[in-house]
């Protein structure tokens, strides 16, 4: 039941992008009764020592409480093996986010988050933003949706080119004459008979070719 809870939790940020403080403000009003019970003693417990209310330290003193080890393995376990493979940029990014909540040891500084990020990327977004310079996880987030997208394109723009017709000419007519079709019509001799001869099959006046006699001596 607190793994659901936990879940359900997760998606909520996820989509809605909270603040930390937001996010563990939002978790304490979830509670009832017997975890009403536990959180006032945390809250009282962190307030003696000075506790930032963060996510990390929230998911610490929960799992301990309300999770088995061998859960809070198991969602290590998922984020640790958690890689873009198939998924779009955005697509990760949510399932990233989503398990990194039940590990917040794992990205507790914004350093940790943006590196264990960037390294389950694919290899060729990993190497279009190798030598960047990356302040902060949005940031991360931002180039790597760039780089996505300028691939996209080049990728949509390089299979027009294989597709499209070679030569300038366009696509050949299959019903479309050949280029010596015709050719000879207007006094060029087309056959292989000598200059002189008619043309055969030829029975009207002038359909004789160049060159012939009246048939007188």
């Amino acid at each position: 039941m607190a793994e659901r809870w936990l879940e359900r939790i997760a998606d909520i940020f996820a989509a809605l992008n909270c603040t930390e403080e937001g996010q563990v403000a939002f978790a304490m009003f979830q509670f009832e009764e017997a975890a009403q019970s536990w959180w006032n003693m945390i809250r009282a417990k962190w307030d003696r020592k000075q506790t930032p209310r963060t996510w990390v330290n929230f998911t610490r003193e929960f799992n301990t409480k309300f999770l088995l080890p061998l859960t809070q393995e198991k969602r290590e376990d998922d984020f640790i093996k958690c890689k873009q493979g198939l998924l779009s940029v955005a697509e990760y990014e949510t399932l990233f986010i989503k398990l990194s909540k039940f590990t917040p040891e794992l990205v507790a500084t914004e350093q940790r988050r943006i590196r264990r990020f960037i390294q389950d990327l694919n290899v060729e977004i990993q190497e279009g933003i190798a030598a960047a310079q990356i302040t902060s996880f949005s940031d991360a987030i931002e180039r790597v949706q760039r780089i996505e997208s300028a691939k996209a394109q080049l990728s949509a723009f390089n299979t027009r080119k294989r597709n499209a017709p070679s030569g300038s000419r366009g696509p050949v007519d299959a019903n479309a004459p050949p280029l010596n079709f015709g050719r000879g019509m207007s006094g060029v001799n087309t056959s292989k008979a000598p200059r002189g001869t008619m043309t055969r099959g030829a029975t009207s006046r002038g359909a004789f070719s160049r060159g012939t006699s009246s048939g007188k001596g």
